[in-house]
C-alpha cells in the first residue's frame, strides 16, 4: 500500500512516461516537500530510468552547499523567493546529469509567515538543459501543513509537465 493516493500515483506515472518517452532524465531539488516528490516518482516501479538524482535542501546551508544558490542572493531575497527557487532548479542541473530540474522551496507552516511571506507561500523553479527556467507561485490558503506540501508537489508535476510540453522539441 501506497502513502500517495491513486489519483496522485497515476499523474505521476503519465509524468514519468512523457520524460520516457522524449528520453529525458529528472532531478528534484526539494526544501519543504522534504523528498516527497521524489519519492512518490520512485514509488512507481521502473522510474530509474528516468528520475536521475533528488536533493533535501531544507536548510539554507544545503541549498548553498548541494546545489550552489549564492549567499547573498539568499540573503537579499530570502530562501522562499522566486530567485532561490530558479537559483535551486538551475543547481540542480549543473549538479546532476538529468536534462530538466524542478525545485520547490516554501513555508508549510504552521508557523514561519509573515505578512510578506505568509504560511502557505510556495515558489517553484523547472530548468532544462536547452530552455529558459521557468518559475510559478502558489499562496496556498487555509492549509494546513500537509495540505501544504501535497499541494506542492502536485503543482511541482504540473510544472514539470507545462516545461516538457512547452519545450519538447527542445529537449526532444
Amino acid at each position: 500500500m501506497s502513502v500517495f493516493s491513486p489519483a496522485l500515483l497515476s499523474e505521476a506515472g503519465a509524468l514519468l512516461e512523457s520524460l520516457r518517452q522524449r528520453g529525458l532524465k529528472l532531478a528534484t531539488a526539494e526544501s519543504c516537500t522534504g523528498g516527497l516528490i521524489a519519492g512518490l516518482l520512485t514509488e512507481i516501479a521502473g522510474s530509474s530510468d528516468v528520475v536521475e538524482r533528488g536533493f533535501i535542501v531544507y536548510s539554507n546551508e544545503a541549498k548553498m552547499d548541494l546545489l550552489g544558490v549564492p549567499a547573498h542572493l539568499i540573503d537579499l531575497h530570502g530562501a522562499v523567493s522566486e530567485a532561490c527557487a530558479r537559483a535551486m532548479a538551475e543547481g540542480a542541473l549543473e549538479n546532476s546529469k538529468a536534462d530538466i530540474a524542478v525545485s520547490v522551496t516554501g513555508i508549510a507552516g504552521p508557523g514561519g509567515g509573515s505578512p510578506e511571506k505568509p504560511v502557505g507561500l510556495v515558489h517553484f523553479g523547472c530548468a532544462s538543459r536547452r530552455g529558459p527556467t521557468a518559475h510559478r507561485r502558489f499562496v496556498f490558503e487555509n492549509a494546513n501543513r500537509a495540505e501544504v506540501r501535497l499541494r506542492a508537489v502536485v503543482a511541482a508535476l504540473d510544472l514539470i509537465e507545462a516545461q516538457i510540453g512547452t519545450a519538447s522539441t527542445r529537449l526532444a
